[in-house]
């Protein structure tokens, strides 16, 4: 996927949701000014990819404790120069959860986010522009905590404000009841 494949998917995007258009644009703006917007050198922000996990019931998600930033999220990481940024969602989901039975929900983005990173050591203040997916995988098999994080759970869709007042997981929550038919 190129930047302008990037840009025409979002385009698409945001004619499913117009209500995120302002999101949309942002987004669009940032691929269209930076030529290296897939790089994790690019010091005002990058793009990355994220991997909504629901088990096969719909009714929940696998989040996990981000090691760095000390929360609880979805799966996901850097482009680190990959263009195609499904790929990206999906490699970072099956390399953060060991999952290896992880299947896509329709082709485009369900979600797309634009998130603040603090400065840490080493690296300033930038932002995330995130390209999220949603997948399905069996609740039985066993998942893998990675280094990249504390520990790793399952987590009620209905009880996700109990672990996280993160406003995209509830967004991300809403939307996959509806795509996945879950009460």
């Amino acid at each position: 996927m190129s930047r302008s494949a990037l840009r025409a998917m979002l385009s698409s995007y945001g004619k499913r949701f117009p209500k995120e258009l302002d999101r949309v644009e942002q987004f669009i703006d940032f691929v269209d000014r930076n030529v290296d917007c897939f790089e994790r050198s690019l010091a005002e922000g990058h793009i990355t990819g994220s991997a909504f996990v629901c088990n096969q019931q719909g009714d929940a998600t696998l989040l996990t404790h981000h090691r760095k930033l000390d929360i609880w999220v979805q799966p996901g990481g850097h482009a680190d120069g990959c263009q195609d940024i499904l790929k990206v969602a999906s490699d970072e989901a099956t390399e953060e959860t060991g999952f290896q039975s992880l299947k896509l929900v329709g082709d485009d983005p369900f979600d797309i986010d634009i998130h603040f990173i603090p400065a840490r050591k080493g690296e300033s203040a930038h932002f995330h522009y995130d390209v999220r997916f949603l997948f399905q995988c069996e609740e039985d098999e066993a998942f893998t905590v990675s280094e990249e994080s504390h520990d790793l759970a399952w987590v009620k869709l209905a009880e996700l404000e109990n672990v996280s007042q993160e406003w995209s997981l509830r967004r991300m929550r809403d939307k996959a009841l509806r795509a996945l038919g879950s009460k």
